[in-house]
């Protein structure tokens, strides 16, 4: 028998799946024009549009299961950042190209595997929208991988550099990995998976990547914590700022 989980406990995780897919998506849209090579210009920018396009499905039901009548843009330009459930890792600045693919690497390792278990959720909606972005990840996967092993393995220079993104983002991800009170509401219910078994399949495919871009894989010790929580660093504030801006300087207006 599967435990029942709450509005409530269901709209919390939804939250969390949209606004991860929200921030990191406006992240990679200030790439735009901006990109070291204008097929990586226009491949970042897909990205950004695929991580949109989640969020809005994503939003859209979360306000369905709330019940309060709000919208998928109400849900994402008028809510304050402690408001906000999405990963640390996905509000992190851009920095250098190197910094953003290895932002990237470490969410879309992990971004397949919840997908892909997704896909089979109680939730029938959930797993219609997962059925869609599951295709996507293993697009991005492909993509940020293929970047972490020609940048990991390449010049002294790129190689250092990207080791020391690793090291500086890697406290991130085990926030990703951790299950609280929400995510095991939604194991119990057959709804989310259960994260215990998605951290080995997160580290193995992530260190086999390591190792053929000759990058060492950083120390496991403490870990960043609090973005599904609404506890958020002082990125979050700025990204929300330029986000929101249109939309709360003419409340209402529509194209």
């Amino acid at each position: 028998m599967t435990a029942a989980a709450s509005g409530t406990e269901l709209f919390q995780y939804l939250l969390r799946l949209g606004d991860t897919s929200l921030v990191l998506g406006h992240r990679l849209s200030e790439w735009c024009g901006h990109g070291p090579a204008l097929e990586e210009d226009l491949a970042l920018a897909n990205i950004a549009l695929d991580l949109i396009g989640q969020a809005r499905l994503l939003l859209q039901y979360a306000g369905t299961v709330e019940g309060l009548g709000r919208s998928e843009d109400d849900l994402a330009y008028l809510r304050d950042g402690r408001d906000y459930r999405n990963l640390l890792l996905a509000e992190q600045p851009n920095g250098h190209y190197g910094d953003t693919i290895v932002r990237q690497f470490l969410f879309d390792a992990f971004a397949v595997e919840l997908w892909s278990d997704l896909t089979r959720s109680g939730d029938a909606q959930l797993a219609a929208i997962a059925a869609k972005a599951v295709k996507e990840h293993q697009y991005h996967w492909r993509h940020s991988s293929g970047w972490i092993v020609r940048l990991g393995d390449g010049t002294d220079e790129s190689h250092a550099k990207m080791q020391a993104s690793l090291e500086r983002l890697w406290p991130y991800t085990g926030e990703m990995l951790s299950a609280d009170a929400v995510d095991e509401a939604m194991r119990d219910a057959r709804i989310g998976p259960d994260l215990l078994a998605v951290a080995p399949r997160w580290s193995s495919r992530v260190s086999a990547v390591l190792a053929e871009a000759t990058l060492t894989r950083p120390e496991d010790g403490w870990m960043q914590q609090g973005g599904k929580s609404g506890r958020h660093s002082e990125h979050l504030g700025h990204l929300l700022a330029e986000m929101q801006s249109v939309h709360r300087a003419y409340p209402g207006a529509s194209w």
